[in-house]
């Protein structure tokens, strides 16, 4: 297949991944809104069911290794989220924007190579021409003590 004609769901059964269940809201708020073409994401951490799969502060507890297995776990949980929402990745046209957000402490200043790994996957299922905008930003702390929240605009097709 050439890469116009290869979809998302091609690519991720080729990169040999297998989603998690999609996650479920943590408080009062729902997972996705969709309005007209775009579909926003509820925050995305680094979780598997109600629990981090990673917790700690990133410069301090964690290495950047550690924040970027975080950040990718948190990327699968978009995926999936956005299947569950769609039906179909196939269906997402373009990444709109990518925010993640890492607890770090003030000295730590290695974000971009946390942030890569979720900006990664996203190409890598979604392809180059989908890349998106993405803003990083270091914070103080995240719920459940993820090191790793994003989030996340996707732009659909009908």
């Amino acid at each position: 297949m050439t890469p116009n004609t290869t979809t998302a769901e091609d690519r991720l059964a080729k990169l040999g991944i297998h989603l998690p269940d999609a996650p479920t809201p943590f408080g009062a708020y729902v997972p996705a809104v969709q309005t007209g073409n775009l579909l926003f994401l509820s925050g995305m951490l680094a979780t598997s069911g109600h629990a981090a799969t990673v917790v700690g502060i990133v410069g301090k507890d964690l290495d950047v290794k550690s924040g970027r297995e975080a950040a990718y776990t948190a990327a699968l949980n978009v995926l999936a989220l956005a299947r569950k929402q769609l039906s179909s990745l196939d269906r997402v046209s373009h990444v709109v924007r990518l925010g993640v957000y890492i607890a770090a402490t003030p000295e730590f200043t290695e974000h971009p190579k946390v942030a890569d790994a979720a900006s990664e996957l996203l190409r890598d299922v979604f392809g180059d021409q989908t890349v998106s905008s993405r803003l990083v930003f270091g914070v103080a702390s995240l719920p459940l003590g993820s090191p790793v929240e994003l989030e996340v605009i996707l732009e659909v097709k009908p």
